[in-house]
């Protein structure tokens, strides 16, 4: 039975940290330059609303390595919703390839896509949530700190599908999560009330940037500006301007923390050049990270495992 990962809560707590140990094999291998063609003569599908670097760069690239092909499908060839609709395009791709991937605007397109189509769909990223990004970020987590459980996360800026997803994880594996939010721009809340519901993590919204990052043992940021929502920008700026991680603010969180950042970074804005080019920074890590867990994705949802 085919299977979809539109958001977190799809694999439960013992194939996430199978997904980890997978996507370190699969990372050793490539260090080693060894051959690993889980997924020869398979083909994904990777659909397009919004520019990308990482996304499609991790995705083509894994699809590669794994023996397989990754075609990109741009606005202009799709035309979600336009030139035809997403049920029709999902039952098309699916006699065509072996998996779909799509970063889009709408959540709804991925849950469509994914109703539609006989074949896996991967979340690649949606305004609601970015799951491959956040299960990427928490193996970069457990190769610097040891373990991915029991740690103290400290989420500044916006309460976006970066956000989101983070709350998503923190239903299923156990965090102390700090939200780092100003008044007004709270993730999803049916997102947030069901994974406090869960009991798995202690989920908390902090308005004192200071306080946000007390203890932490990760403290992560994104722009303050989605795809979208570039009008707002300069109002942003202002009320976020207390959450930009510099090294004032790192001083308040333990002194062998890790500093993230799902980029592409605006450099003096929610992060200083200081703190991301520093000791505390992983954030290439963190993007080289994307490629080895999606492969891991890549091979449980295509290659059965």
């Amino acid at each position: 039975m085919k299977r979809d990962f539109v958001a977190i809560p799809d694999f439960d707590r013992d194939e996430i940290i199978n997904l980890f140990d997978l996507a370190q094999e699969l990372k050793a291998k490539v260090k080693k330059r060894e051959e690993h063609h889980l997924l020869k003569g398979q083909a994904l599908a990777m659909i397009f609303q919004k520019p990308s670097n990482r996304t499609r760069v991790s995705f083509e690239v894994g699809m590669y390595q794994l023996g397989g092909h990754g075609l990109y499908l741009g606005p202009a060839e799709i035309g979600l919703g336009k030139r035809e609709s997403t049920a029709d395009v999902a039952r098309v791709l699916a006699r065509y390839c072996d998996g779909i991937m799509a970063r889009v605007f709408g959540h709804d397109i991925v849950t469509d896509l994914a109703k539609y189509a006989d074949i896996p769909v991967i979340n690649g990223l949606s305004d609601l949530l970015h799951p491959c990004q956040i299960l990427g970020d928490m193996l970069t987590i457990l190769e610097h700190k040891g373990r991915y459980s029991e740690l103290t996360i400290s989420y500044m800026g916006d309460g976006n599908n970066v956000a989101n997803s983070w709350i998503n994880l923190a239903s299923i594996l156990p965090v102390k999560l700090q939200l780092g939010i100003p008044q007004g721009f709270d993730p999803d809340e049916h997102i947030l009330k069901s994974a406090k519901s869960k009991g798995m993590s202690d989920i908390e919204i902090i308005r004192d940037p200071v306080q946000a990052v007390q203890s932490a043992d990760v403290v992560y940021t994104d722009v303050w500006a989605s795809m979208g929502q570039e009008e707002e920008s300069e109002k942003r700026k202002t009320l976020f301007r207390p959450f930009a991680v510099s090294g004032e603010l790192i001083a308040n969180a333990k002194s062998d923390c890790i500093v993230m950042h799902c980029l592409p970074a605006h450099r003096g804005d929610e992060i200083t050049d200081e703190i991301m080019d520093g000791k505390h920074s992983v954030v290439f890590d963190q993007a080289e990270n994307r490629l080895h867990i999606q492969k891991a994705i890549l091979v449980k949802l295509m290659g059965n495992q």
